[in-house]
């Protein structure tokens, strides 16, 4: 892999996302691997950054069942959020700026502390702040919505935005709460929280262990996707976007017709 150029591919993806072209897989023709992924997926951010953006939180990818036989893929991966992906609840969308923009539904943490790798579950109402139910719209910028592994961690995890609904506190237990997500006031997919790796507080220590292996630690403040629920559904233009999360309420987005 001397021949790498991780700001060259990050150069790709990101003028993929901004004009909303799809592009060929890149990892098997340039060599990448999941280490090289992340280094890509690393100046794809940064280039975001450098346009003014800012990080406030992490998202966990593939952390069910459902979603890793809907895209071929068998290990959790994480990416990174900036403000210019945060929708307001309630907020809507222009989907003519995606490529094949899909809405799943998750679990939410806001951090009070810096958690450490190991944490017992326990110590894990000391680290989060509140919990929420949340919609992530995921779109990658690979024809087909098709990718391998390393592709779509150099590619952010598909991140594009997100809605976070009402805070509120922990609840005691959050490894088998109801979830629906709905599109225009019909039920499109049913879930429980207990397939974000059986308890979605596993997901928060999953993604502090795996950001750190690349010298990347959660802050106080950032807001941290657990993962989805359920599998995606496409996103249409004029769409009414429900997540309900049993406990904790609801998010909604609209899509721009």
């Amino acid at each position: 892999m001397s021949g790498l150029d991780p700001a060259g591919i990050a150069e790709q993806l990101d003028k993929a996302a901004t004009t909303a072209t799809a592009i060929p897989q890149l990892a098997a023709e340039v060599g990448l691997d999941v280490d090289a992924a992340y280094g890509v997926q690393t100046a794809l951010v940064q280039r975001r950054l450098d346009r003014g953006e800012r990080l406030v939180g992490l998202k966990m990818g593939l952390t069910s069942k459902a979603k890793m036989a809907q895209v071929g893929v068998d290990e959790v991966i994480w990416g990174r959020l900036t403000d210019a992906m945060w929708v307001p609840d309630g907020g809507s969308v222009d989907v003519s700026t995606y490529i094949h923009p899909r809405v799943e539904p998750e679990v939410a943490f806001l951090l009070d502390r810096l958690p450490e790798p190991g944490e017992p579950l326990g110590a894990f109402t000391d680290a989060v702040r509140a919990v929420a139910p949340a919609i992530e719209l995921i779109d990658s910028r690979y024809a087909n919505f098709t990718f391998s592994l390393p592709d779509v961690i150099a590619d952010n995890t598909s991140a594009a935005a997100f809605v976070v609904g009402p805070w509120s506190p922990v609840p005691d237990g959050l490894d088998n709460l109801g979830v629906l997500l709905e599109i225009d006031g019909r039920v499109t997919q049913v879930g429980s929280t207990a397939a974000i790796l059986g308890d979605p507080r596993r997901a928060l220590d999953e993604g502090v262990r795996l950001a750190g292996r690349h010298g990347v630690r959660l802050r106080e403040g950032w807001v941290f996707l657990a993962g989805a629920a359920t599998a995606a559904v496409p996103l249409r233009p004029g769409a009414q976007v429900r997540a309900v999360v049993e406990k904790l309420g609801t998010a909604t987005l609209k899509a721009a017709s």
